[in-house]
């Protein structure tokens, strides 16, 4: 139940990725290579299918965050400009990194959402200056699963003239990301958010855009990410797309009927209130509060059933916190500490969810309030 951590590699994507862990283990960018060039080159095809976009506008990275440090800082160290427009309830890779350039002399205006955790598209263009080189405004949040506006938000960013990025990681895979449609000039994903291996990723780049490369070296990927190419790995969340273009509909349907029944049994039978939009969200995920009590020792209480889960809350200075992403929603604290997110993926059964709607029963008794 803890799929927006990370998932299990999909069987054929481990399958698709032996060769290359065993026989085809060449550089692919030897000159007496074929094999291991041409599997590259198809796994950009497959993640570019993946977004709707160009296979040469895809740049392999070693994960979500990476992308998302080259897309911010690649494009502030190029364009004439310095502001960047971004949001409160973004991906540590987009805060850590909108942290990083405001130390180094960068503008950064962060807008929050509503108390659904949605960003309003207008407070996105409030936000924007004649300075301005970018906005970036993730795709779907990683804790409550709500999904933004991003088309809306696209149609501004193109008005005015200024790059639009979007963490797309806990999307792509789950929901249809096309480019174009949501008006998108990057896009980051990681493989093992849809059944691909960790460690792997890439970033969209649309066609003219001016970006500074953060790994310099042999020139690899356009020259924007420098370094051997995992192929393995590559060959793997190349596979991993291609399953989640083929099930996207199947898996939508069957996660997003789990998660509603699973959330209607929670809130029938105890006093949990679910966090964040209730249709613009991502299927099989559910942000669930339970007042009065604490959301980590529910889910230590769970694990102790073999149930992994998340909290909306995180260690800091050697005690609990709420989740910074459930206060810019404007819940309140006290019932913040009692989150806990739960999320549904490929493997999850109708006899899992009944499991865990059992115990969690069991627990709620338990667990002191």
């Amino acid at each position: 139940m803890d799929h927006a951590a990370t998932t299990y590699p999909h069987e054929d994507v481990i399958e698709a990725m032996q060769p290359y862990l065993e026989t085809h283990t060449f550089n692919p960018s030897a000159s007496y290579v074929s094999e291991e060039a041409a599997a590259v080159a198809n796994a950009r095809e497959s993640v570019a299918d993946l977004l709707g976009a160009d296979p040469g506008h895809i740049v392999f990275t070693g994960g979500g965050s990476e992308a998302d440090n080259l897309a911010i800082k690649g494009v502030v160290d190029t364009v004439d400009g310095d502001h960047v427009v971004t949001t409160t309830i973004e991906h540590s890779a987009v805060i850590e990194t909108a942290d990083w350039l405001e130390n180094h002399g960068v503008s950064v205006t962060r807008v929050s959402p509503g108390p659904d955790g949605r960003v309003d598209p207008d407070d996105i263009e409030d936000a924007i200056r004649l300075d301005t080189v970018i906005v970036s405004v993730m795709h779907a949040n990683n804790e409550t699963g709500v999904i933004q506006p991003l088309e809306a938000i696209g149609q501004i960013t193109d008005e005015y003239d200024v790059y639009f990025h979007s963490d797309t990681v806990q999307s792509a895979g789950k929901i249809p990301v096309d480019v174009d449609d949501l008006g998108l000039d990057l896009a980051s994903l990681s493989a093992h958010k849809f059944y691909g291996p960790n460690g792997v990723g890439a970033l969209y780049v649309r066609d003219g855009v001016d970006i500074e490369s953060l790994i310099h070296g042999g020139g690899q990927e356009h020259g924007l990410r420098s370094g051997t190419e995992n192929v393995a790995g590559l060959v793997g969340m190349g596979k991993a797309a291609d399953l989640a273009r083929a099930d996207m509909d199947e898996r939508h349907s069957r996660l997003s009927r789990l998660r509603d029944e699973f959330v209607a049994t929670v809130r029938e039978t105890t006093d949990a209130e679910m966090i964040g939009h209730p249709e613009h969200r991502l299927p099989g995920y559910a942000m669930l509060c339970f007042p009065g009590q604490s959301g980590a020792q529910l889910i230590d209480a769970l694990a102790d059933h073999d149930i992994a889960v998340s909290g909306g809350s995180a260690c800091h200075s050697g005690g609990p916190s709420p989740s910074r992403v459930l206060i810019e929603m404007g819940v309140d604290p006290d019932l913040a500490m009692g989150a806990v997110r739960f999320s549904m993926g490929r493997e999850t059964t109708d006899e899992d969810v009944a499991y865990v709607t059992e115990k969690l029963q069991e627990v709620l008794h338990e667990v002191p309030a």
